[in-house]
């Protein structure tokens, strides 16, 4: 009898497109020979079982099971593609651990951890990583430029400390746009990070271990057209290049992946994550933990896999069958 695996994809922020597209490269992904793929939308309290992209049925959120053609389907696993809240904060991680249906990510602790970029940062600073200093401000916070600006210089990155795919975030080279940029990521998340600009070449490297193997994939070097890897850069076609391998030496490849995986096991990460980098003078300075990372055809994760000489479907299978079989 084939699992019934559940690829849970939607959620409630403004990475639900990215979450969609995500969704079906992933469900297009799971070995039909193995298991059996279902598509579960959840938006707010709507949670629907959907099939040929049309909503059929509704989840019964007791049990994570739906009735549909006259058949009652409990689902074994839940393959997460939501990118923000609830799928990459902890708060769906809960919900399953509540239920024990074991799912693709990381679980709660480690979710709620690296979701919050200023605590996931604070916490790794305590084992010597390089990164930027920030400051952290809370919706309704006073803004004083003169004190940011003395702290961080310019330009600095300002973005939501809770969100993803760039949204609500400004590179910022005048005082007098700090404020603006403050607000609009408030727009995002009820606290904005003021992080100092660190000049650099932009990495980002995947992995995922699994209880007797461990996969740490190429890692690719990211150029974009725009000033940064913004929105546009990362979801228009041909607004940035990315290459697979990095041309950056075996030496820094091999330092990088280590770092990679030293960060994995120091924030307790499960599941397929990418862990994003500034280069600058062969020193990595931790940007995130992605711990739902986009998995469009497109994506960073998929290109790498591909990479490695492997197919997306066959790590796919590899987590799926690490848990459930």
């Amino acid at each position: 009898m084939k699992k019934n695996i559940a690829v849970v994809y939607g959620g409630d922020s403004s990475e639900y497109v990215v979450s969609v597209n995500s969704s079906k490269n992933v469900f297009q992904s799971i070995d039909p020979e193995l298991f059996q793929p279902w598509a579960v939308e959840m938006k707010g309290a709507d949670w629907k079982l959907v099939v040929d992209g049309e909503p059929v049925a509704d989840i019964n959120k007791q049990d994570f099971s739906v009735h549909y053609q006259n058949e009652h389907i409990r689902f074994d696993y839940a393959y997460i593609t939501i990118h923000g809240t609830p799928g990459e904060d902890g708060i769906l991680q809960g919900y399953f651990d509540l239920l024990k249906i074991p799912y693709s990510t990381c679980g709660v602790q480690s979710s709620a951890l690296t979701f919050n970029k200023y605590y996931c940062s604070n916490y790794l600073r305590n084992f010597d990583l390089a990164m930027a200093k920030s400051v952290r401000l809370t919706k309704g916070d006073v803004i004083d430029e003169d004190v940011l600006v003395e702290e961080l210089g310019l330009p600095v990155f300002v973005k939501p400390n809770a969100g993803g795919s760039s949204f609500g975030i400004t590179k910022v080279k005048t005082k007098s746009d700090l404020k603006a940029a403050i607000e609009a990521a408030w727009k995002e998340s009820n606290e904005a990070l003021v992080e100092e600009f660190i000049e650099g070449l932009e990495i980002t490297s995947g992995l995922v271990k699994l209880k007797n193997e461990s996969f740490l994939f190429p890692v690719t070097e990211v150029i974009p057209k725009n000033e940064f890897f913004d929105f546009e850069a990362k979801y228009t076609k041909g607004a940035t290049l990315e290459i697979t391998p990095a041309r950056i030496s075996e030496s820094l490849t091999e330092t990088c992946q280590q770092l990679s995986s030293r960060i994995y096991d120091l924030c307790n990460c499960k599941g397929i994550v990418r862990i994003d980098y500034i280069l600058k003078d062969g020193v990595f300075y931790f940007l995130e933990v992605n711990t739902t990372p986009g998995m469009t055809a497109t994506s960073f994760i998929p290109q790498q896999i591909e990479a490695m000489g492997m197919q997306l479907k066959d790590i796919i299978s590899k987590i799926i069958k690490d848990q459930v079989c």
